[in-house]
This record gives structure tokens, C-alpha cells and sequence, in this order.
């Protein structure tokens, strides 16, 4: 983006050299009398449009706002160099080349100028067929939506990240040794293919769900480094539908694959993340049938890869009754049983404490053999506070234990009790597609029912980059309007250029769709991005054509000539953009998704811009002057002067 403005002066020197056989002191007075206010237009727009996204909140905000400022910034300063460096520069070391070009430089220079001919003869054909011209435009804007509605929405693009992670729940009570079972068999199925490294397991800690105990594993499947794995199945999202495949065979557990960092709180890309509300705060066994209900319905979406949850009310646990009437008669505290209760079965923070440089904590736990039975209460003591003294009963005195079941984990959200629901799309859908189908499900199953379904991480900032989008876009359309039309002086001509940005999105929709990909956060930046790209080609011939307008040249003749003479540097600047959107294109390793998401989508656009818009922007401009001209009030007509008032 940068080179563009130094390509438009440079052009327009070596031109004015060339066709008035000039210096390159007097071409570059020449040129810059010429181009200096289509660069402002064109660095004003390129900010503007960066500029308010860069206030956009959010996971979405801090990437708009690298974006937003990169550009914002390195276009500002590339304006400043073009309108002062450049052309001091061509002055410097442009020499005039009069005599004729031979070999290929001859050849290029016939193609490009039968080129630019017969692209100014289709310009006049085309302004000379408004009403078929602005079919063919609306004939677009239909196809243009159709594909927008086609593209399958996302958050972010399937990275392969070299690894994977498998989380295991097997039923509630389940021993250590059943789980460890179920690992082996995962680990066989894993390392039997040859794009696995290795494999990491953890028994008794399950780090998406966030709970530990001996029926919970986590899996880290590390995968060998990306050119070893060349063929399109090494890929992860292929590896991560053929573990679906073996976690068929183990219906005993409940196991997921995540492409990404799963860890409580950051969620998983790729994943969704689903909290079932109970608003009525009723009976947890009902919320749970509830649950899994919801769960097997989920699954039979064809979007929906897997799904599960980790809340159920049959999970063994050991319920301490505390007798308040005996623990007042005694004198003991009531928090002075429950501090103890934690210190000695649970684990309890004292302080910290700094030795050679680090903080350490100290924390309390009785030694496993003494908080291994319920009946190892009565080693635990508690001081007693009475007018007689204090003295140390054993902890079973006033804490008496009873073997239930119930629900564990009890999370809440949004200040319901909640449960939690993970699971990942199918592969070949879009975690947008997996969301929808979430939805449909909670229509069916829990609302009427009385239960309601809401999203939390990574699956809630896609749910909320949905709206931003649309603003993000509007408000990028609306600033290059406003500057715009302050460029233009007129509310009417920047419609000349703002419609040059639906063939750009055309473009960008197009090419996304046809590569497989996802409407995704990337694709969105691209988008914007393009608003900019797309109005610097419009911005070259509007301003061209209305200087010459305003002179006095006839309006058609006018958006003619304008088009002729910028579409060199139209060329130039657009097929720099493309060839450096390449390498992004292609993008393989790691972080090619995203690579491969903004750079396919912006390709699309520019190659739209600068091989449809083109046509279309000179007939833009002068059905909006005829607009104008059409409802300007006609001038009266002037009165003739008295013979006294005429000049000697």
C-alpha cells in the first residue's frame, strides 16, 4: 500500500516527460500541480477508514487496532514522501527518453497502449449504455449478497498450531485405573500415525472442564513440524475427525478434541463454548436429564462434531453435617470448623514468603494417610473458646459425615446455575454453523422446558463480532464519504467513488468462496481494508474527471480522458498489490489459515477493483454530474444594460 502514492507520482512525471517532451524539473511542476490533491484524497480515505475501527472493543478491537494503526501510520507517512520526496527525486534522477524503445520494451509498450485504447473505447461504449450498465450492476449486488449468504460465518480460521488436545470424562465415580485404561488406547490410536510426535497425557485433571478427580484426563498430541507432514491428511482438522473415528470405539468416556489452547477461561478455536442456564433455580436432578438431553439432540446436528458436558448429580461425594447447636455450646467458632475442615482435607493459603530471589506460598494439607477415611476426623482438633479456658476436642465432636451423590461441579453464570456444554464442529463446518445448530437445538429442547442457553470465551466474541462487523464496515463507508465529500466540496460526487467498493466486495466474497474458506474475523479486516484500496482507483479518475469538468471540457469527454490517462497508474499500483498479496495466498505452516484468510479475500477484491470497477466508475460519474446539472435551479437570464449604464 505503501509504493502507491510514490507510483502515481512517478507516473505522471515520466508521462508529462514523455508526451510534452519536457525536463524532469518542469514534468514533476507539471505533475504534482496534477496529483497532489488525488494523494490527499487518497491518504485521507485510507486513514479515515482505519482510524474509528481502531475504538472497536473486544477480542475483535485488538486486532482491529494493530491494523488500524499500521496503516494508519505507514500511509500517513508514505503521502508525506510522495508529495515531497518523490518528486524531488524524479527531478534528480529521471532522465527524458525521447528516442524510440527496441527488443521486448518495444513489444510491451504496442501491448499496454492497444490495451489502454481499447480500454478507453469500452469506457465510451459503456457511458453511452447507462441503463444496461446499471443492470449489470445491481445484477451484481445480487450475487454479491447471495454469496455473503452462502459463506459459512466463523471466528477465527482453523489454524494448524503442530498439535491437539484430548480431554477424557468418564462416569462419575470411575477409578483411576479405568481412566488410565482409556488413555492407553488413545495414546495406541495416536501413535500409529505417523504424523504424531508424541503423546502427553495427565490422569486426574481435566483442563477444559476444569475439574480434577480420577475419572478426568487430559491429552497434549503433539504433531511432527509442518514440512514433514506434506500430505493433506497430516493436516489437524483431518487428524482431529479421525480421532472422532476411534472415540467411537470407547463409548465408555466422553472424549473431545480441541485444535488449539482448551484451557478454563480462554476457550478453544475451533470449539464452542455453551452455558445451559436454569432460571428457575429448581431441582438439579431435572436440570440435569435436562442437560443430557440436550447433549444427545446436539449430536445428531450433522455441524456438531462432538458435544458433551460435565455436569451430572451422581457423582459420589462425602457431606460433612456441622452440629451449630453443639459447636455454640462448646464455644467453637463456626468459621473455625470450616477453616480447619479445609486446612487438613483440602489445601488452605497461610502466606508467602521471598528466598533467594522467589516468592513461595505456603499452603496447608494433611499428609494423604491422614485424610484418606472419614473416620480420620477424630485426629483433627479444634480449640474451643469458653470462660473455663480453651481446650482441644477432637473434630468429630461437632462435624459428623454421610456418603451422597450430587452434582459436581455446580457452576454458575450470569448468576444461574449452569452447565457447562463444550464440543467442536464437524469438520468441513464452520464454528458459526455449529453455534446456529446450538441454537435450533435450544429452541427444541430447553426453552420450553423453561431452561435458556447463552455462550461464554471464544464462542461469545463470535456471537459479538457479528454486529461489530456491520458497524465497523458502515463506519469505515461513512468517514471516506465525509472526507469525501470535503475533498469534492459536494455531497453528491463521492457517490462516484463509494460505489466503486461493492465490486471490491464482490470480489473478496467470490474469492473466499470459491478456496472453501469462512467468513471470518480476517476475512472482515480484508474487507475494510479494501473500502480503502477500492476508492484509490475511483479517486484517480473522479479526480481527473472533475478538474477537467470544472475547466470546461464537455462531461463525457471529461470521464473519458480521465480514464485514459489513470489507467497506467491504475495498473501499476493495483498489480503491486496483488503480486505482494501472493506470498499470503500461498502461506503454508504456521498461521497459514489466517495468512491464507485476509490475503485470498483481498486478492479477490483488488483484482475486482482494478479489472471491473475501472469500467464502471467514468459512467458513475457522469450519470451523478447529470444528476446534479438536472437539479441545479436554472439561471435566469441577465438583463440587458441601459445605454447609461454601459461603458464607454
Amino acid at each position: 500500500i505503501v509504493v502507491d502514492d510514490a507510483i502515481v507520482v512517478v507516473e505522471n512525471v515520466e508521462r508529462h516527460m514523455r508526451e510534452d517532451r519536457v525536463s524532469a524539473k518542469d514534468a514533476a511542476k507539471r505533475a504534482m500541480s496534477e496529483v497532489t490533491s488525488p494523494i490527499i484524497a487518497i491518504v485521507l480515505v485510507l486513514v479515515s477508514v482505519f482510524i474509528p475501527v481502531g475504538f472497536v472493543g473486544g477480542i475483535t478491537g485488538a486486532l482491529y487496532k494493530q491494523f488500524a494503526a499500521t496503516i494508519a501510520i505507514s500511509v500517513t507517512v508514505s503521502g508525506f514522501v510522495a508529495l515531497t520526496l518523490s518528486p524531488a527525486l524524479c527531478a534528480l534522477v529521471l532522465t527524458p527518453q525521447h528516442e524510440a524503445r527496441g527488443g521486448f520494451w518495444a513489444f510491451f509498450d504496442r501491448t499496454f497502449g492497444r490495451t489502454q485504447r481499447g480500454y478507453t473505447r469500452s469506457v465510451g461504449r459503456l457511458v453511452a449504455r447507462p441503463v444496461l450498465v446499471m443492470l449489470a450492476f445491481g445484477g451484481l449486488l445480487v450475487v454479491s449478497l447471495g454469496l455473503f449468504q452462502a459463506l459459512p460465518k466463523s471466528f477465527l480460521p482453523e489454524e494448524d498450531q503442530g498439535y491437539f488436545i484430548v480431554v477424557a470424562q468418564l462416569p462419575d465415580g470411575a477409578s483411576k485405573q479405568r481412566t488410565d485404561a482409556v488413555l492407553e488406547r488413545i495414546e495406541r490410536a495416536f501413535q500409529g500415525n505417523p504424523a504424531v510426535h508424541s503423546t502427553d497425557a495427565l490422569s486426574g485433571q481435566n483442563f477444559v472442564f476444569g475439574v480434577r478427580g480420577p475419572n478426568a484426563a487430559t491429552m497434549f498430541v503433539p504433531l511432527k513440524l509442518w514440512d514433514e507432514r506434506k500430505e493433506p491428511q497430516s493436516h489437524v482438522q483431518s487428524l482431529i475427525g479421525m480421532a472422532y473415528g476411534e472415540f467411537a470405539k470407547i463409548p465408555e468416556a466422553l472424549l473431545l478434541a480441541f485444535n488449539a489452547p482448551a484451557i478454563r477461561g480462554v476457550g478453544a478455536v475451533g470449539g464452542f463454548s455453551a452455558q445451559l442456564q436454569d432460571p428457575t433455580g429448581g431441582d438439579f436432578k431435572k436440570f440435569a436429564a435436562v442437560a443430557q438431553q440436550f447433549v444427545v439432540r446436539a449430536q445428531q446436528e450433522p455441524a456438531i462434531g462432538r458435544v458433551g458436558t460435565n455436569f451430572r448429580v451422581s457423582s459420589p461425594r462425602l457431606f460433612a453435617h456441622v452440629n451449630r447447636e453443639r459447636a455454640k455450646a462448646l464455644g467453637i467458632p463456626i468459621s473455625d470448623i470450616f477453616d480447619t475442615l479445609q486446612a487438613y482435607f483440602g489445601n488452605f493459603y497461610i502466606n508467602d514468603f521471598v528466598k533467594f530471589g522467589r516468592v513461595y506460598h505456603v499452603q496447608t494439607e494433611a499428609e494423604a494417610e491422614f485424610r484418606a477415611t472419614p473416620q480420620d476426623l477424630s485426629k483433627i482438633y479444634v480449640r474451643t473458646q469458653t470462660p473455663q479456658g480453651m481446650n482441644m476436642i477432637p473434630l468429630d465432636t461437632v462435624v459428623t459425615t454421610e456418603f451422597q451423590s450430587g452434582p459436581d461441579p455446580v457452576n454458575h453464570f450470569n448468576g444461574y446455575n449452569t452447565a457447562l456444554v463444550l464440543g467442536a464442529a464437524t469438520p468441513g463446518f464452520s464454528s458459526g454453523q455449529a453455534l446456529e445448530a446450538l441454537d435450533r437445538v435450544g429452541k427444541e429442547v430447553l426453552i420450553p422446558q423453561g431452561y435458556a442457553i447463552d455462550y461464554s470465551n471464544i464462542s461469545f466474541q463470535e456471537r459479538r463480532v457479528g454486529g461489530q462487523s456491520g458497524q465497523v464496515f458502515a463506519i469505515g463507508l461513512l468517514m471516506v464519504f465525509l472526507v469525501l465529500a470535503a475533498q469534492f466540496e459536494s455531497w453528491v460526487v463521492p457517490f462516484a467513488v463509494i460505489l466503486a467498493v461493492p465490486f471490491a466486495i464482490f470480489g473478496a466474497l467470490a474469492g473466499v468462496w470459491a478456496r472453501g474458506f469462512t467468513n471470518d474475523i480476517y476475512f472482515q479486516i480484508g474487507l475494510v481494508t479494501l473500502i480503502g484500496l477500492s476508492a484509490k482507483n475511483a479517486i484517480l479518475i473522479v479526480e481527473f474527471a472533475n478538474t477537467r469538468y470544472e475547466a470546461g471540457r464537455p462531461l463525457l469527454e471529461a470521464a473519458t480522458e480521465a480514464a485514459r490517462l489513470r489507467f497506467r497508474p491504475i495498473i501499476m499500483t493495483s498489480m503491486a498489490f496483488i503480486f505482494g498479496m501472493l506470498p499470503l495466498v500461498v502461506a503454508t505452516g504456521a498461521g497459514a489459515a489466517s495468512r491464507q484468510s485476509i490475503g485470498t479475500g483481498v486478492l479477490g477484491g483488488m483484482f475486482a477493483a482494478t479489472f471491473l470497477a475501472i469500467f464502471f466508475v467514468p459512467l458513475f460519474y457522469v450519470l451523478i454530474r447529470k444528476l446534479i446539472a438536472r437539479r441545479a435551479p436554472a439561471e435566469e437570464p441577465a438583463m440587458p444594460l441601459t445605454p447609461a449604464e454601459e461603458e464607454p
